[in-house]
């Protein structure tokens, strides 16, 4: 190692929609060319992406399109919702190990109009879908709703706090001109809100989503010259966990010890900043529980408080225990596989955000835990 520091020294995106109206490779083009400008820099300054392996667009090509004369880093996470923060992670081991000097991170995803993946499962599944598909647990949702139902039955956890997670973001939506939803929501809309897969709601699942966004990473010495000043990586850290089955680990012996509870390990391991020293976090949220969830496995609470943790608006900006997305995350503001959340993360740290936390240091931002996931402590720069 070399002892740099990286930092994130500029960031793109482009306004959340029901349509682009552009094909992710266009999008995606255009948020990291905007994410440079903001850096302060162009392509030729460019030497390394990383990208998601459910990317439609391919480093090679990304390379081609922007004129980047000598990509000598390029790297790719599976594992969907669980990649975003270790992409940016990866970006940054880069730099620290002087392999490349300005890393490009990006996720461009047409949801909302590129149809839902599970719409496509035939009347054959292999690997672990067999043991789930068949049974009728074929959507994400189904998949979550069989952990939350565990989740209530272990720890006492009732819908209405699945409700005070939904209410906290909607709050903090209201508050973002960018967010597509917006109308404040109460617990009693959430409880009369129709079911989707019991025992979760409308209002505990994420939007679907067209959007795009685009970080630039690089060392601390060139993140100072940007436009904006430099949201430092504290650290980064991925986890797993033992006999893990992607979205269905019901059959271990702790079902609720999911994969953030070993991010988590690591991520502390590798910082001087634990949970009392972070003001604010952007907790994953495909679906309200995982929020709960999350608060428990990162040390905000104690196994099985995440409810009593997010009671009496205990989530909600400005008076709440911790403000958690603050932007209204997957479930208010839009849902690109947690890559807003990344986004939001940076703009706390800068101190432009809609729900703005005062004197934040430092913030934690959290990949799906279902999967392999991945975990960011963001600092600010002083």
């Amino acid at each position: 190692m070399s002892g740099r520091q990286a930092a994130i020294a500029g960031m793109g995106l482009l306004p959340f929609s029901k349509n682009l109206g552009r094909p992710e490779r266009t999008a995606a083009l255009e948020v990291i060319l905007q994410a440079l400008a903001e850096a302060g820099m162009g392509a030729d300054d460019v030497d390394g992406v990383v990208r998601t392996t459910m990317e439609s667009t391919t480093d090679a090509h990304i390379a081609f399109c922007l004129g980047i004369p000598d990509l000598r880093f390029f790297g790719e996470v599976g594992h969907g919702g669980g990649s975003g923060c270790a992409l940016v992670g990866h970006a940054a081991l880069a730099v620290e190990a002087g392999v490349a000097e300005v890393v490009v991170v990006y996720r461009a995803r047409n949801r909302s109009t590129g149809g839902r993946p599970w719409a496509q499962a035939g009347n054959q599944v292999g690997g672990d879908a067999q043991w789930s598909v068949p049974f009728g647990v074929v959507r994400p949702v189904d998949q979550i709703a069989m952990l939350a139902r565990r989740y209530m039955h272990e720890c006492g956890i009732t819908t209405r706090h699945f409700g005070e997670v939904a209410v906290a973001c909607r709050s903090h939506a209201a508050r973002n001109p960018g967010a597509q939803m917006r109308d404040p929501i109460t617990l009693q809309d959430h409880a009369a809100a129709r079911p989707v897969s019991e025992p979760l709601r409308l209002f505990d699942c994420c939007l679907e989503s067209d959007g795009a966004v685009a970080f630039v990473v690089t060392t601390l010495e060139r993140a100072r010259g940007g436009a904006r000043p430099p949201v430092l990586i504290r650290a980064h850290a991925q986890g797993v966990g033992p006999e893990h089955v992607v979205m269905t680990s019901y059959h271990s012996e702790n079902p609720l010890q999911s994969t953030a509870t070993f991010a988590a390990r690591n991520l502390y391991r590798r910082s001087e900043v634990g949970p009392n020293d972070i003001q604010c976090a952007q907790l994953y949220d495909a679906f309200s529980p995982l929020v709960l969830m999350s608060l428990e496995a990162y040390g905000f609470c104690g196994p099985g408080e995440g409810g009593a943790f997010a009671e009496d608006g205990g989530l909600q900006w400005p008076a709440g225990r911790l403000p958690v997305n603050t932007s209204g995350g997957s479930l208010s503001e839009a849902y690109v596989h947690g890559f807003n959340l990344i986004a939001e993360g940076v703009r706390q740290v800068r101190g432009t955000s809609t729900a703005q936390v005062a004197g934040l240091e430092h913030c934690l931002v959290s990949s799906g835990s279902g999967v392999p996931t991945s975990a960011l402590i963001l600092g600010a720069y002083r």
